[in-house]
């Protein structure tokens, strides 16, 4: 599976320089709490670089500890609000299930863990809730409005993302992209890895099916229903980004061929500029 080897390569460039950092994090706040440990900390070597008592002593540290209380805030405020945002919305999905609906299409697409549930909704919606244990979301309108062979493909395609718990791995590269601004390749990463999922989890569909007809097919109908209802403002419809769309038919129509994931030059120089610099303290300390 191509497009999840890359999406795993991209996953770990973010991971790469996020666990350096946070493991960095860690010690400097367990040298602070309980005292002084032997291993090497990038945050207390940049501290000593001044003698203590200056002025340039008292601003680098109130620089580092104030750049890891922001750290530890967003990070705290990220997951905290993505509690409470994913308790409400299941709160919200629970008052709008079909049961009868949702155990017919888990029966007759054999889900032995009856993971896939389907809502009353006006909206075409087609989506992988949840970061332990993810279910496949079907509005009933989107399920009235794709033939078999189409359904089959979309619930494929989400249980790609169900499967290698996608949701979870994005919500990771956007705290590090947000904690890791002064690293353009981490922004990189949480951008394009939303974008090679997506190609993923469609070639895991047509693994699957053994063609690309069902899902090109779905795929389609839900952009011609788009455009459709684009002419209509007080009509509310799934949104899908532009580029992603792009990529997606451009795959389906030729399989073959190599889509780029293209990065800033800029971004690599000053991502590049920072490790050596990260790795330079490293080697003098």
């Amino acid at each position: 599976m191509a497009w999840k080897h890359k999406s795993i390569a991209v996953l770990g460039l973010a991971l790469f320089f996020a666990i350096i950092l946070f493991v960095q994090m860690v010690m400097y706040l367990i040298n602070i709490l309980f005292g002084p440990i032997e291993l090497f900390n990038i945050f207390n070597f940049c501290v000593s670089l001044f003698e203590r008592g200056t002025f340039a002593y008292y601003a680098i540290l109130l620089m580092v500890n104030f750049y890891i209380f922001y750290s530890v805030i967003i990070i705290g405020k990220k997951v905290v609000n993505q509690i409470i945002i994913l308790r409400s919305f299941r709160k919200k999905l629970l008052q709008h299930i079909n049961n009868d609906k949702s155990k017919h299409l888990n029966q007759m697409f054999n889900r032995i863990k009856e993971d896939i549930v389907v809502i009353e909704n006006n909206e075409l919606l087609a989506f992988t809730f949840g970061f332990c244990k993810p279910i496949i979301v079907l509005s009933n309108t989107l399920i009235e409005m794709l033939d078999s062979k189409e359904l089959e493909a979309v619930i494929y395609h989400e249980t790609s993302h169900q499967k290698y718990f996608d949701g979870i791995k994005v919500f990771i590269l956007q705290i590090i992209s947000e904690v890791m601004w002064y690293i353009p390749l981490t922004k990189w990463s949480y951008q394009n890895y939303r974008i090679l999922i997506e190609l993923a989890a469609d070639e895991f569909a047509i693994n699957r099916m053994g063609s690309e007809l069902g899902l090109g097919s779905a795929l389609l109908k839900l952009i011609k229903k788009k455009l459709n209802i684009n002419s209509n403002p007080t009509t509310s419809l799934v949104h899908f980004a532009d580029e992603t769309v792009d990529y997606r038919l451009k795959q389906l129509i030729d399989p073959q061929q190599t889509i780029p994931v293209k990065v800033d030059t800029g971004s690599i120089i000053i991502s590049l500029n920072v490790f050596i610099l990260i790795l330079f303290i490293l080697v003098i300390a």
